[in-house]
Parts: C-alpha cells; structure tokens; sequence
C-alpha cells in the first residue's frame, strides 16, 4: 500500500517493496499477460511513402513483363505458360501484369508455421512480428579461443537445443551447414535430425538436391506419426533459393520447390540479391528487384496449387561499395529489411526478410549495435518472420552459441519496441499522481500500480547487467560472455526436451545414416 504521510517511508517499508518486487518478478505470468510474446503486432515505422510503394510495385511489374527470368526447368515453363506466362524466344519467362495481380488474389494471406509440440504455432499475417534464425553458416565462433572453425552437426543440434529454451527465439531455421557431413543427401537428412531433436519449435531447413526431398518426407512421417497427421501440421518448412540473381531462376531449387509443395511443405520463397553486385545498388532498387523476383515465385507456386503456403522472401543484402565485403550490420542492410516488410503488407502477405547480422567476427559492442538496429527496424516495420535474428557473426559466415544466449535478451528490447506505447485511463496514471504527490511519499516505489505492472509492461534482461559499479565489483565483475557460456553449458548438460521416442529414434536410424551420437 502507498505510504500516506508525506515524509519518506521507513527502511523497512522500502525493503518490503523491493522483496516484494523480486518475488513479482520471479513470478511466471500467463502468456496473455507477458509484456512480450511472439506475435505481437509491428507495422508503426515505414520508411517508405505509399507513393514510394506504389512506384516499386509499378516497377517490379514492369520488370516481370518486359525483362522476365530466364533459366526455368522445363517442368516450370510448363505450370508457368500453362498460367498464363509467356516463353520468349530468348528462353526467358515473361509475366503479363493481368497475370501477376490474378495470382496475388490467389495468393494465401494468412500461413501457419506449425510447431511439433503445437505450443510454439506461429500465424503469419498482417503485422505479427517472430524472430529466429537462419542462414548456412560455415564456421562455429570459439568465443573462448577467439577463432573459427568448421561447424559440425553437433553444434547445429546444440544450436536448436538452446534455441528450444529461450524465449524470444520463435522458430529454428538452420543456422549452420554439417561441414562434418562430406554426402549431400546425408547432410540434408542429419539437419532436419539434428534440428528436430534439438527443439519442437517450428523448423527451417533446404535441399541440395530435388530427390533428397521424397527421404526427407519420410523421416518427416515417421516424426509426425503418418503422413496425414504431417499433412495436417507441416512442422518443417522448405527455405528456398528459387531464383538467382539478377533475375534467374535457380533450377535445381525450382525443382526442390515443386516437390515440397507437392508433398505438402511450406515454401520460403527466397530472394537474396546482393546491393550494387547481383542487385541494383539503390535501397529503392535492390527492394524493386526482390520484389519482381518474389512475385514470379509467387505465381510459380500458385500455378502449382492455388493457395499453397509460401512466404514472400524479399532478402535483398547491403555492400559495403568500397570493398564490395557483405554489410549485414549496417544501417542500409536495416532500411531494405523494413522496406520489404512494407512491400509485404502492400501485397498482404506473409513475409520474411534477414535483420539481426553481425558482421563483427566477435559477440562484442559493434555486434551489438548491428544487430540492434536491424532488429529493431525489422520488428517495428511488422515483418513476419525476421531470419538470422541472433548468433550469426562476420556477415553471415560464422554462428555462434553465445551470441544466440545474448541475442535473446537483445530481441527481448527490440520486442518490447515492437509492442509500443499503450494509452489509457490507467496507463496515464493521473490518479496515481494525485494520490502519490497530494497524499503519499512523493514517489511511486511500492505503490500497488507499480507492483501490478512491473512484470506486465517491463522487460528484464536475463543476462545483462544492470547493476551499479559498486555491485558490480561486489558481484567479481561478471562478464557477459562468460555469463552465456555458463548459460550454455548449463542448457547443453540436460536431456533435449524435444529428443525422440527411443523406439522411434531407433526407426529413423535403422532406415537413416544419422551421424549424431544417442
């Protein structure tokens, strides 16, 4: 209760406060009440004018139906014609604008991400912001050794371990390639194993080759108990590199598509020109060509099957012009990611684009900043899925597990962005204020107001340090990256809580080479 005199309450009382806000705080609240939660709606920051929107769709159109994309496998000049697309005598695939907006009203607006457990769905419309990872990191960071090395099959089971416990990490799409795997198809299948027995959160993943597909959705079977239960909630979505840039086709990943979406997989529709080498080097340009490739993938899969679940993956990437070196972490790289998601809502529908990418080699303060910025602005443009959110280091060449631990946090801030300002009766607070500075202590430490919305409205980091210099050298200096490591042996020394059945583990490897030790 609020102190009624106007002298400042006694050490006791203030003690009784402060206990009485650590127990708060150490008090799980109901997912309806948490201050963040994966979904929450963005869409406030759009850096882009609706003229500007209008202009890149007219030029995305016109690139569609005068320049085309050339390199389609004959199956896909098959759907494609048989649409309504036109083969030229250049091979290249031509679009009628009619054509275009004919699919995007066919389009699918709303896609669910299942997840294997059914508590971590993620519904992918209008403005609902998850974050996760991504990418095809070659290198594992050794924060402790400071180098690189080949990343394993192990450490991307690890990598999905942890990410099965933290929170603000909503889906796993594999974040590093099993360097420890020489054969293609092997690596394919031991990174859907790795990654579903390491968290039941929904899974990302790619194939190298379109016959690795029809094994995957066997294993897959097996997981789901059946191929209609799978068919019913696909836990396992397809990241696709459909095209190459500028405006090709990548065939083999066309292939791979038709056989996912065949069997019933969600599609990544994936577009990652690189500004000013595979793209225009203009924000505006490199946007413009995302997007035209993007919407002949989306006709591609709508002349397939009509209302097939894709996302529309506009992940144009920044250089940095002087050296033509990636610049994941700059401020370019966050304004094409929020200029994307605008395009998204333009057209309504799902979405993903990259934010969250250092291109620092070490978890330290420039990786901060870069992975900051972009993920804030990813959020608040109300992109649905923000790929490579945490753990990914020298532009997209190497992963780290603790750089994943601190990026939880990190997402934790950029999310409690996303949700904003509330504006209410209550959140104005004027009755707080009369009561506090006409009849109590001239402070809100303690009041019921303060207690009842400490864990509601604020986000409280689980490893940063917010202590005073004094308790911090009280404490022995902790430091942040041990503080992860710590977090992450603690995570890796406990059973997987998504590992399998035994019986059914030992299916899937009676049937599969499975390269990760029981």
């Amino acid at each position: 209760m609020t102190n009624q005199t106007a002298s400042p309450p006694p050490a006791s009382v203030r003690s009784g406060g402060r206990a009485a806000r650590r127990t708060a705080r150490a008090s799980a609240l109901p997912d309806h009440l948490r201050p963040i939660r994966p979904g929450m709606e963005g869409g406030t920051l759009k850096p882009l004018t609706q003229e500007g929107m209008e202009k890149i769709h007219r030029a995305a159109l016109d690139a569609l139906e005068h320049i085309g994309l050339a390199d389609a496998p004959p199956s896909g000049i098959d759907h494609l014609t048989k649409a309504g697309c036109i083969l030229g005598a250049d091979g290249r695939i031509r679009f009628p604008r009619a054509l275009v907006e004919d699919m995007l009203a066919k389009a699918n607006r709303s896609v669910t991400l299942f997840s294997r457990d059914g508590k971590h769905d993620l519904e992918l419309s209008g403005n609902r912001v998850h974050y996760g990872t991504a990418g095809a990191a070659v290198h594992l960071v050794d924060v402790q050794g400071r180098h690189y090395r080949d990343s394993t099959v192990q450490d991307l089971h690890d990598a999905s371990r942890i990410c099965d416990k933290l929170d603000n990490i909503h889906f796993v799409q594999r974040p590093m390639v099993c360097r420890d795997i020489a054969d293609n198809m092997e690596m394919d299948l031991n990174s859907i194993y790795a990654t579903t027995s390491g968290t039941t959160k929904h899974i990302g993943t790619s194939f190298s080759e379109p016959g690795f597909v029809a094994p995957a959705m066997e294993m897959l079977h097996l997981l789901a108990g059946g191929e209609d239960k799978w068919r019913a909630r696909p836990f396992v979505s397809n990241s696709n590199c459909f095209v190459v840039p500028p405006m090709k086709f990548a065939t083999e990943s066309c292939q791979v598509m038709e056989e996912c979406i065949k069997h019933g997989m969600p599609v990544l529709l994936l577009s990652a020109g690189m500004a000013g080498a595979t793209a225009p080097s203009t924000i505006a340009g490199a946007i413009t060509q995302a997007v035209a490739e993007c919407l002949a993938g989306l006709v591609y899969v709508n002349a397939i099957k009509p209302g097939a679940p894709a996302i529309f993956g506009t992940w144009p990437f920044g250089l940095d012009l002087r050296t033509g070196a990636m610049t994941g972490g700059s401020g370019e790289q966050a304004l094409l990611t929020a200029g994307c998601a605008q395009m998204h809502k333009f057209y309504d529908l799902p979405g993903g684009a990259a934010a969250g990418i250092a291109d620092s080699k070490l978890p330290d303060m420039q990786a901060g900043w870069e992975q900051m910025c972009s993920n804030v602005m990813a959020g608040l443009s109300g992109l649905n899925m923000v790929y490579e959110a945490a753990g990914m280091h020298a532009s997209l060449l190497g992963f780290c597990h603790e750089s994943l631990i601190l990026g939880d946090d990190l997402i934790g801030q950029a999310l409690r962005c996303v949700r904003g300002i509330e504006v209410t009766d209550e959140t104005l607070a004027l009755d707080q204020m009369a009561e506090v500075c006409l009849n109590g202590p001239g402070h809100y430490l303690g009041t019921s107001q303060t207690l009842g919305r400490m864990q509601a409205d604020y986000v409280y980091p689980a490893l940063g340090d917010r202590t005073s210099p004094k308790e911090w050298v009280e404490l022995g200096k902790p430091d942040l990256l041990h503080k992860a490591t710590a977090r992450k042996e603690q995570i890796l020394s406990e059973r997987s809580a998504a590992r399998f059945d035994p019986v059914l583990d030992a299916e899937i490897r009676a049937r599969f080479n499975i390269h990760l030790g029981t």
